[in-house]
This record gives structure tokens, sequence and C-alpha cells, in this order.
């Protein structure tokens, strides 16, 4: 049945459950089955089998955060001896049986210990201090990720109560969904674990439902890798009052080289440094700086992009850490307009995402992305406007400490090569952003006339000059610094809000790589059917029940899903979507509830979510760390 021009391909929303299998009514499971039952949830969350052998201390870790253990260092190296070289899945069970999952009680009691205010809350200097100085000591990093954290931190605090409720729902849900894959899925159903099976045919005689045979996929057991499962919506086609319905599971792969590290020799390759910044416009689209490199010859590449930190009190990182990046590496051919995607940073450590591999040589261009699910517009209200300018006893005109503060900041983010001086080109990109209009080269001798510079490049002090001047031709009215403000992101209150910086790393074995800011526009276009060719050729797809031309192509890594709808038909197609029962994930849109119009033989990338699965990252660390210091 075709869908006609103009009908509605809707996800609609349906409560679900936990299904219930014929052998679960007929015979309740046993204290010691539900055990089994959760230690494999927990195995199959790391490994595609529970065949598979635990084959480092990283692995062991791992599968023991999944099944809601947090161990310390001391407690693996007593399960993993110098003398180990594999454990399986009935070693793992062991170890669960030893090591039990922490309460909520607990957890709360060793917060309480540290809450010197009794107010349910922790300084973030304080926190910072304890993770970073004592007991199992945890990175700067890791503590930034945790303070970033935006549902359970505000004012400077960590909510503990917060984060304790948070941690144990995540938990609970996250093995609630894995034991429902489980469920449904009758390889796994059938499939020995260790010595343990879940049911002997006698009490089982039933066999589980077998998935369904549209869903294409690039292993056969892919869907059962999964990190921090998010439950998506439910997906509805109707024409008139015909409707199908099917579910989409989506969860981050949890793919053994998901995890980013530098090659061993890159200390002896050659290395060029470039920073950028993604704006966010008042319409809600973001824009960036975008870039060319030149690879001389073939060479082994090894490129990383990451939020850039201006903060320099200890404690208090940047906020816009938590905000996702990625790098798009596009091959140039015959022109601009010919570009061939070759990769993308998919590798993860903490907030950086890298790549690593050969490239030939050539030109190709490099367009950073940002899913925006943590790059939107600020609602906040802001009661009290910042003051930019003062005048001293004789009536004249001073920059206020706050404000030098944030020029400098920004300083560091228009500064794109790293150099601490501002060359006409950069200078530019900031002009463009700000005002709209370039420097000439007129314009810029008569800057570096009147204003510190050094090799004909606008010093940090020329720059905070530059803006004195502009302030003094106002005669002290702020509004046209505002203007400057507003546009790089700034609020009324110096806080950057709508916009993150960024740096870009890139290394090479053979040449030393070049890079060039070319523009600073919307990461669309080209950068869009970059990602739908992506998902088109690495991601899962499933057609709707009944409507072979429409495909749901979707994407997973370790902290984002990506979805595109391919629309094969003549006609166009109004997609529905509605992800009121996503789950431990935010999504670029904003909304739950939202329409998207696919024109015929086309395709479109749907939405982005961001998973927001810490319990089962290195925030763990946090509990054990603060109970380890408790009991020194």
């Amino acid at each position: 049945m075709a869908i006609s021009p103009g009908s509605d391909a809707a996800f609609s929303s349906q409560r679900s459950t936990l299904s219930e299998s014929p052998r679960s009514k007929k015979f309740p499971l046993t204290e010691e089955e539900i055990f089994y039952m959760n230690c494999r949830a927990a195995y199959l969350t790391v490994f595609k089998s529970s065949l598979d052998n635990i084959i480092s201390k990283d692995q062991l870790c791992l599968a023991l955060q999944h099944a809601g253990r947090n161990p310390s260092q001391k407690t693996i190296n007593k399960y993993w001896t110098p003398q180990t070289a594999k454990l399986n899945f009935d070693d793992f069970c062991l170890i669960l049986r030893k090591e039990k999952p922490i309460s909520k009680a607990e957890l709360l009691k060793s917060f309480k210990q540290l809450d010197v205010k009794d107010d349910g809350s922790i300084l973030h200097t304080d926190l910072y201090k304890l993770l970073t100085k004592r007991g199992e000591k945890m990175t700067q990093e890791e503590v930034n990720a945790i303070i970033n954290l935006a549902d359970v931190n505000t004012d400077g605090k960590f909510d503990y109560i917060k984060f304790c409720k948070l941690y144990m729902t995540t938990n609970e849900q996250c093995l609630k969904t894995t034991l429902e894959k489980l469920e449904v899925d009758s390889k796994l159903r059938c499939q020995q674990f260790g010595s343990h099976m879940e049911g002997s045919p006698e009490r089982d005689p039933s066999p589980g439902p077998k998935p369904s045979p549209r869903i294409i996929r690039k292993t056969d057991q892919e869907s059962f890798s999964n990190k921090g499962d998010t439950r998506s919506s439910l997906l509805t086609t109707r024409e008139f009052r015909t409707s199908v319905s099917f579910t989409i599971t989506m969860g981050a792969n949890s793919k053994q080289n998901s995890k980013l590290t530098e090659p061993n020799s890159i200390k002896e390759w050659q290395c060029v440094q470039s920073k950028g910044c993604f704006f966010l416009e008042e319409d809600g689209e973001i824009i960036s700086h975008q870039y060319r490199m030149q690879i001389a010859q073939r060479s082994l590449v090894y490129l990383t992009i990451k939020p850039l930190n201006l903060s320099q009190a200890e404690g208090k990182p940047s906020p816009w850490l938590s905000v996702d990046t990625a790098l798009y590496i596009l091959k140039e051919n015959e022109s601009q307009a010919n570009l061939q995607l070759i990769c993308f940073t998919e590798l993860r450590n903490r907030e950086m995402f890298g790549w690593t591999g050969e490239l030939g040589p050539g030109i190709y261009w490099l367009i950073p992305s940002t899913t925006g699910c943590r790059l939107k517009k600020e609602i906040k209200p802001i009661t009290e406007e910042a003051q930019l300018v003062y005048r001293d006893e004789t009536g004249e005109l001073f920059l206020t400490k706050e404000f030098r503060s944030t020029l400098s900041d920004i300083f560091e983010v228009i500064d794109l090569d790293g150099n601490g001086l501002l060359s006409l080109e950069e200078y530019n990109f900031f002009e463009l952003r700000t005002s709209g209009e370039k420097c000439d080269e007129d314009a810029w001798a008569v800057c570096r006339e009147n204003f510190n510079t050094k090799k004909n490049e606008l010093t940090r002090q020329g720059f905070m000059d530059l803006n004195l001047m502009e302030a003094k031709d106002g005669e002290g009215d702020p509004r046209d610094l505002w203007v400057t403000l507003h546009s790089m992101g700034y609020n009324k209150a110096l806080e950057l809000t709508e916009a993150c910086p960024f740096v870009i790393d890139i290394y090479a074995d053979k040449c030393k790589p070049r890079i060039k800011t070319v523009h600073m526009e919307a990461c669309s276009g080209q950068l869009e059917k970059a990602i739908c060719k992506f998902v088109l050729n690495k991601g899962d797809a499933k057609s709707m029940d009944g409507y072979e031309n429409i495909i749901v192509h979707t994407y997973k890594c370790d902290t984002w899903i990506t979805s595109v709808i391919e629309n094969k038909s003549d006609n166009k197609v109004i997609i529905h979507i509605n992800n009121e029962l996503s789950k431990n994930c935010v999504n670029n849109r904003g909304l739950d509830i939202f329409a998207v119009e696919v024109a015929p033989k086309s395709t479109m990338v749907m939405h982005c979510f961001l998973i927001k699965a810490f319990c089962f990252i290195n925030l763990k660390k946090i509990f054990l760390l603060l109970i380890l210091w408790i009991n020194m």
C-alpha cells in the first residue's frame, strides 16, 4: 500500500512494559534464576555472547559496573592477578555473588558525611578537592564531567540527593531494557550461558518471538552489543483509518574499539592545531568555523576535536565541556562541490572525540559538528546585568575587571592558530561574526599604528585597547559592546551560554599537515548530505511494515544516536515523531513531539539523540571514591 501525497507516517507513543514470557506466567522465576538472568544481562551488555571471555582488567571493570557494582582498583586486582589470563561467565557470576551492589541508602549516607551544611549539596570546590586529592584520585576531566551534569548541578553546588536518585533510576531502567531485549530475542533465549541454562524445555515449551526479518544488520548480533540502552519512540504508519506500528529500540554500541587511544609513536609525528567555535543563532541554527586540510603524502593520521576549556579556576571547569563535538572529514576531488565523505571522529575519550587511519595525499575539508542536544537557547532569566565599563574619580573611562576577563577569553577563542596574536584573517572572522563586515588592509594598517601589535598581528593588550576605544567612542554607552558579546554567545551575566569553543589537533607520521580556516557558516548543506550518506552506509535499516519505500536508518555510537528517513517513493511523506517514551537521553530538536516532511526520492536527518547514560561510564567512580574516602 503506497503512501499518498501528504499522508502521515507517524511516530506515536505507547506505554512500553516488560513482556512476560509464557514460562514466567506459568512458573514464576526463582531467586536463583533472577540472579543469573541479571548476570547474563550485564555480561551481554559488554560482550556479544556469554561464551566470550573477559580478557582484561578494563573489561572486568566495565562488566561489573554494568552489574551495578563499583569496583575499586584493589577489588579488580583481587580477581585479576598477574597469573590471570581470562575469566569466563561462570567466574563473573561468582564475583557478583561476593561483590554486593551499593544501595541508595548507603550512597546517601556516604554523601551526607561530606555535607557540611546539611542541605543536600556539596560545593563544587570541595568536591573537586576531595575527588582529586584523596583515595582513588580522579582526573580533572572526570571531575569536570560530574560537575557538568546539568540535572544535578546548580549555583556551584552538586545535588547528591538528585544524583543518587538519577543513578538508581538509570540503573534500573538500563537493566529493564536489557532484560526486555533478552526476552524477545530467540537466539539469546536459546543460548547457553556458561554451564547455566535459562530454563529446561520441560518448563519452557514456548519458543520466544523471532526478531523482525526487516531489520538489516551489519553483524548478526550487533543489536546486543549495546551500552546505555535508550528506549526510543514507537513508529506508526497511518493512512486514514489503517495503522501499523512497530518499535525501534536504540542504544549506544559497545564496540571494543570505541575508546580513543593515541598511537604509540605519536610523539614522533608532526602536529598542527586550530581552534574554532560553534555559535547558536537566534533561530536555533548552529554555525561554526570550517577548514581545509592538505596532506602532502600518504600518512597515518590522528585527528581529535574537543571543547576548549577557558576556565582557570580550580574545580570550576567551563560549563560547555558537556557539549558533544564531532569532526567530519571529506575529500575534495575535482571541486569543492564534489566532496567525498571519508570518516568522522567516532572514537571517544571523555570529552575528546577522534579518528585514526590512513589518508592519501590531497585536499580535505574538516567540518565540525554538534548534535545540538547540549547547545540550546538559554531559558533562565538574568536579573542583573553585568557592568562593562566604569569611570574613576577623574572621569576617565576603564573596562571592568569582569569585562576584561571576558575579552581575554574571547581573544583565546578567536586566536585560531593559538600563537597568542591575532592576524588580519583571524580578526576578520571575529568582525564577520560581530558586525557582519570585514576589516580591509587600510583599516588594519591604522589598527597596527594605534594599538599594540607584534609581527603585524594584534596582541591581547591591543585587543583590550581596541574595545576600550569603542567604549570611549560611545561615551561609556555599553550597547555596542553588548552587541559584540551577544554575537559571541555571552548573556547579560557575562556567561558563555550560546557558544562552544573547540580545539582541533591533527597528527601525521609522514608529513606535516596544513590546515586553513576558510568559512564560518551553518553546519548544514554538505554536512547533512555527508551525515545522511554515512548513516545509510553504516547504520541499521528498518522499513515500515506495509510501506517498503519508507526506511528508517539508525546509527548508534557510545554517546549519540542519529536517525535518517529515506523516502524512496514518488510522493512526499510527513513523519510525526513522538519521543515521549525516550529515556535517559536528550534530542537535538528540544521537542518531544514534532513532524518532518521528506520530499520524494530523498533522505533527511530526522533527529539526533545524546545519551545521558552516565552511570555506565567513569562517573560511577564517584560513589566508590567517596565511600573509600569515608572509610579511610
